[in-house]
């Protein structure tokens, strides 16, 4: 078989974006460029490498951050072909701090790793004891958790024995220190429940409750466990691994007083049981979400509609080089009209080459005019152009594109039952119907 230019480009185009989906890398911006047509343009390298990117309005509107020349970023991408020039190119989806956006995403990974090992499994998970009398607390003896912890404890059952197990809970030192600590209350077993707190952070200040081996070590836990990390809305890898998971401190510490404890277990189980439902249901949904999703953008209109508009971009900026250029060589040609009248000393010469001189000038605006209204006939004719080709041109004609229920186009009344619903697309919106 004999390709065309544009046919290779197109499988090739198609290849690369069947091949590869959806992908996630990190990088540095170079050559930033944001034209008026509102896209981002821009190149990210690392050491050794580089690849061209865009990001389209309808995708940089959301951005949570605005990509800098030099900034490290961590993007969500398509990989595709910019047919016309037959570059290779990433669509941007999504873009953010890079520093941010790896801790997270390290976080999503272990909690992935961890819970298909089972480690987070609710049949392994063990009711705190109905009568508690030592409370084992894992965490730094001078923060506001202890305190928070202690004060609860005295108010509702002074009885209750408290144990400290003394440790860091943020910086390097952090992860050794815990799990030195964790160890040592294993050895000892001295209490009926253990429990690993501290106060609320950001992410990167919680980070030590998120470390693979303190997680494994909590697993293997001789007693019940309970983990009250950060504020309520806060979740670490502990969270998922220890018996219990308390929202905040407080909370821990009424959960192992005897004031509504058994009800409080129970409601805490069920919490947990239901939001590991929950992750699972949405693990699925976005699953089948992201497969709907690449579908709709391989055959999706709007995908022609962004070469073309990347295409016209292109063709603006050198229409402008271009005329540019244009007035560069006039401006030369006037300067060395103007030396050859300084090098011809008789006064004859000088006025003829005077007047030469101003009927170049007084030509200089009309070449200006006609060069920038040929380039404005030229853009005119590229945007009519991109107009023909767009379906929603066709629309507008009256012609409207009917789909059914699952999404599919209606190509033969035989795809419509009767009853059944269709969505009819029209150029200024859509109505919805059913088959009688």
């Amino acid at each position: 078989m004999v390709y065309s230019v544009s046919q290779l480009n197109i499988e090739i185009r198609q290849l690369l974006e069947q091949g590869f989906g959806q992908i996630s890398l990190v990088g540095e911006i170079s050559n930033f460029a944001a034209p008026g047509s509102g896209h981002w343009y821009f190149t990210l390298k690392d050491e050794r490498a580089q690849v061209r990117c865009a990001m389209f309005r309808n995708a940089n509107q959301r951005a949570k951050v605005r990509p800098q020349n030099g900034m490290q970023v961590l993007v969500r991408a398509k990989v595709t072909v910019y047919e016309p020039r037959g570059d290779y190119q990433l669509i941007i989806e999504q873009v953010e701090d890079a520093g941010q956006g790896l801790l997270q995403q390290r976080y999503e990974q272990l909690k992935e790793k961890l819970s298909a090992e089972g480690l987070f499994a609710p049949e392994r998970k063990r009711p705190l004891p109905e009568h508690i009398h030592k409370v084992g607390v894992l965490t730094s003896p001078t923060g506001a958790a202890i305190k928070d912890i202690l004060a609860v404890m005295k108010r509702r059952d002074p009885s209750v024995e408290v144990i400290i197990y003394p440790s860091a809970v943020q910086g390097e030192a952090a992860v050794p220190q815990l799990q030195a600590m964790l160890k040592t209350a294993f050895e000892r077993n001295e209490v009926d429940v253990l429990l690993v707190s501290r106060g609320g952070g950001s992410l990167e200040d919680l980070w030590c409750f998120n470390d693979e081996n303190f997680a494994r070590l909590l697993a293997t836990a001789p007693m019940p466990t309970i983990s009250a990390v950060g504020h309520e809305i806060d979740f670490t890898i502990s969270d998922f691994v220890a018996d219990v998971r308390a929202p905040t401190p407080s909370a821990a510490a009424e959960l192992v007083t005897r004031d509504q404890q058994q009800q409080q277990q129970k409601a805490q189980a069920l919490q947990q049981r239901l939001a590991l439902a929950q992750q699972r249901l949405l693990q699925r949904l976005k699953q089948r979400w992201q497969f709907l999703q690449t579908r709709l953008q391989q055959q999706h209109p709007q995908r022609q509609l962004q070469q073309q508009s990347q295409l016209a971009d292109e063709l603006q900026a050198r229409a402008s080089r271009a005329l540019q250029n244009r007035l560069a060589r006039q401006q030369q040609r006037v300067s060395y009209l103007q030396g050859r009248l300084q090098a011809v000393h008789p006064q004859k010469e000088l006025q003829r080459l005077h007047e030469k001189l101003n009927h170049q000038q007084q030509r200089l605006p009309l070449v200006m005019q006609r060069l920038l209204k040929e380039n404005r006939a030229r853009q005119q004719q590229l945007m009519q152009s991109l107009n023909l080709v767009s379906p929603l041109n066709t629309l507008e004609r009256g012609y409207a594109i009917v789909r059914t229920e699952s999404g599919d186009v209606v190509r033969s009344e035989k795809q419509v039952n009767v009853g059944s619903t269709i969505e009819v697309r029209l150029a200024d919106g859509s109505i919805t119907a059913k088959r009688q």
